[in-house]
């Protein structure tokens, strides 16, 4: 496997991946715009913004973007996070040239009309609303908005019904402006290529793209607050967020960051999984997961429960860590997180979209791209030393951040603390 990289004289990255075997080809135009960049007035545009892109350009309507690609079997979408926005393609090769023509219009040409500004702050709205209906994945929003508290960072991806409301046609022109530029995104691009295919596609849709505009302040440093806080909400069940301070993207301990996460809540073998769902019988949903920002990371714990339950699902919790704390990790428990790692890793380079997922944000985020040797050197190299230095990091009860949702009794929070 071997990148290749071009970089445009307006300093836009193309990243690519010759894969001869296959038919197909996966392009994703990156670009480091999303909620981090946003005012809290404008919370929601950088989501917005690409429901937009698909809404017609000055020569295709909304209808003639979504044709085009059906019509070769293609699957056009696109994604918003809080660093970045991801607008991605796959084809057959035969096709790369009316994906990159596609992209390119959707990008430079959207008309942004106010008919379907309009229209579509209502199909955003609508978004807002199913998500506000399901307290399992709206905890997480709120638990961020505790522990980033007001920064950009703590800002929900799909803004809020208010603000959404208010975004009007000069404030997508003025962030596209400003957040849409050349040096700030990559073109990745794997499949069924070759170098001279993607030179000349690159100069043809994407060399003439010049607007800079470095007058918005980028936001400040984030911290965490670790504060416990309720959100009373009627709902079934407690839904709670755990959170403690982890590493940023380009910290040499990530590897070791990521095992810690896999051994604790990365899926169906891990601990808390295994102790609360399958031992105790307390949950149906447990797990962790880390997020890695460029300036700052967490490792985040999150269950359900009865509110009944709430109290012995915490105990049972803290029972875990405080055990990982003291033992650390046993060497046939650590070999058997790398191997499961090590096996995610290599599955997940079998479709070009996730090798194209991978370089582009890859090539965004850290200006560089390991290559799966690199990758696979970097879990190896993971050790007892290593990850203990990362629990020792990671689990500080005096730095842990808890947001409940649900029916719970404030008394809980003084419990917790009883716990810890």
């Amino acid at each position: 496997m071997q990148y290749k990289k071009i970089v445009l004289p307006n300093g836009l990255r193309i990243v690519f991946e010759e894969i001869p075997y296959v038919r197909s080809v996966s392009i994703g135009i990156w670009t480091e715009a999303g909620s981090k960049n946003e005012l809290p007035e404008c919370n929601g545009i950088s989501h917005f913004i690409e429901h937009m892109a698909f809404k017609g350009t000055g020569k295709r309507s909304a209808r003639d973007i979504a044709e085009e690609i059906d019509n070769v079997g293609g699957q056009l979408n696109a994604f918003t996070g809080k660093e970045c926005t991801c607008y991605y393609v796959r084809v057959l090769n035969d096709h790369m040239a009316l994906a990159f023509d596609i992209l390119s219009d959707m990008l430079f040409d959207s008309s942004f009309t106010s008919a379907e500004i309009d229209k579509e702050k209502n199909v955003v709205i609508e978004e807002i609303n199913m998500y506000q209906d399901n307290p399992e994945e709206v905890v997480h929003d709120i638990f961020a908005s505790n522990v980033f508290k007001g920064h950009s960072l703590g800002y929900p991806v799909l803004g809020s019904q208010n603000t959404v409301k208010g975004i009007e046609r000069e404030d997508i022109l003025r962030y596209i402006k400003a957040n849409y530029r050349p040096d700030n995104t990559v073109i990745a691009v794997a499949g069924n290529v070759t170098l001279h295919d993607i030179e000349r596609l690159a100069l043809e849709y994407f060399s003439d793209w010049g607007d800079k505009d470095r007058s918005i302040a980028a936001a400040g440093k984030p911290t965490m607050s670790f504060e416990h806080k309720i959100k009373q909400r009627d709902t079934e069940q407690v839904h709670f967020c755990l959170g403690f301070k982890g590493l940023t993207q380009r910290d040499k301990g990530l590897y070791s960051f990521l095992a810690l996460n896999n051994l604790l809540g990365g899926g169906m073998s891990s601990r808390l999984f295994q102790r609360v769902r399958e031992e105790l019988g307390l949950v149906y949903s447990i797990y962790s997961y880390p997020t890695t920002y460029r300036d700052i990371g967490m490792l985040t714990i999150y269950a359900g429960t009865n509110p009944s339950q709430l109290e012995n699902v915490l105990g049972a919790i803290m029972e875990e860590l405080k055990a990982l704390r003291k033992n650390g990790v046993p060497e046939n428990e650590l070999a058997r997180i790398k191997e499961q790692m090590k096996g995610n890793y290599i599955l997940s380079l079998e479709g070009t979209g996730s090798r194209m997922s991978t370089m582009g944000k890859s090539e965004l985020l850290l200006d560089r791209i390991y290559s799966p040797g690199e990758i696979l050197d970097r879990i190896d190299r993971i050790s007892s030393c290593s990850i203990k230095e990362i629990i020792n990091h990671t689990i500080d009860f005096e730095n842990m951040a808890a947001t409940i949702l649900g029916k719970a009794d404030h008394d809980i929070l003084k419990t917790l603390e009883m716990i810890v």
